[in-house]
């Protein structure tokens, strides 16, 4: 098994090190506007999981100026991702969408255009528009899978079948797009098994990359309230890296690990405050893997 890390990605593709600006283009959700839901998904909080994204107020141009500041330590005369993270960023009328993605790629620092949506937020206008952009800087869209169990999505309350997402990967891989898949590892009442398996469908699926979330539970969520109630748990730090090591032995070896844990804004984490602790958790990770590799 070799683990095929982005950032071993990106010097591939790019040439040198390359950074993600989180942007807020002002979506909501059909989850959340009352065409499917009110509510959200159950761990979703009340930014629509973009709190490190940009202030909604600025312009596009303003946020990605402003993203690279917050980096300057870091790099200086570097490439960057413009990443729409916040709510889904394929659900608005088609023109909407174009002014924003097209504010973004002109950007001269911008190296490809990276789209965090649902499955069910990909018409044909919006497929059409993906293709036409894809061709001017690489396109990435991330779609929000979590599980492949139905048990599991009712609770979570994602809203759509899974053939929703086969399709949805048929339709981008048709045009070229890079397909970056969401798992949540974690979900109530998952076993570790069932974990596995939805990993495992990934790989399977065409999708180019894939991205290992650990289960936040966060302040305002029904998932907190299910949290206090003692109707589910969270992991702890070493079962977390031993489940993590064990699906990246699923996936097949030219598919790109995006994550292996994520992020989860201090302020309004309830649990697992372990994950906070960024260089441990993954260091803890590369450990676990390198381990795995050599048998």
């Amino acid at each position: 098994m070799k683990y095929h890390s982005l950032n071993n990605y990106l010097q591939d593709i790019f040439g040198e090190k390359v950074y993600k600006i989180a942007l807020d283009g002002g979506f909501t959700c059909p989850n959340r506007d009352g065409t499917l839901d009110t509510r959200g998904c159950i761990f979703c909080s009340g930014a629509g999981s973009g709190e490190f994204a940009g202030n909604v107020e600025d312009s596009i141009t303003v946020q990605i100026e402003k993203g690279k500041e917050r980096l300057t330590e870091k790099v200086k005369n570097g490439k960057y991702i413009a990443y729409f993270q916040a709510f889904t960023n394929t659900y608005a009328p088609v023109q909407r969408l174009r002014e924003l993605y097209e504010e973004a790629v002109a950007h001269p620092d911008i190296v490809a255009l990276s789209i965090a949506t649902r499955p069910d937020c990909l018409s044909g206008e919006v497929v059409s528009l993906l293709e036409e952009i894809n061709l001017r800087k690489p396109v990435w869209v991330e779609l929000g899978l979590q599980t492949i169990h139905e048990r599991t999505v009712e609770y979570i309350r994602r809203g759509y079948p899974l053939p929703v997402f086969d399709e949805a990967v048929e339709k981008l891989k048709k045009i070229g797009v890079q397909v970056i898949v969401h798992v949540i590892l974690g979900l109530p009442g998952e076993t570790k098994e069932e974990m596995k398996e939805t990993v495992s469908y990934v790989g399977k699926s065409g999708a180019d990359g894939i991205k290992l979330q650990l289960l936040h539970v966060m302040k305002g969520t029904d998932l907190e309230k299910d949290y206090y109630a003692g109707k589910c748990r969270v992991m702890e730090m070493e079962e977390y890296v031993e489940l993590v090591a064990d699906c990246i032995a699923l996936l097949p070896e030219d598919m790109v690990i995006h994550r292996m844990t994520g992020d989860g804004d201090k302020k309004i984490l309830t649990a697992p405050k372990w994950s906070t602790d960024k260089k441990r958790v993954l260091n803890a990770l590369h450990k676990a893997i390198a381990e795995k590799e050599r048998g």
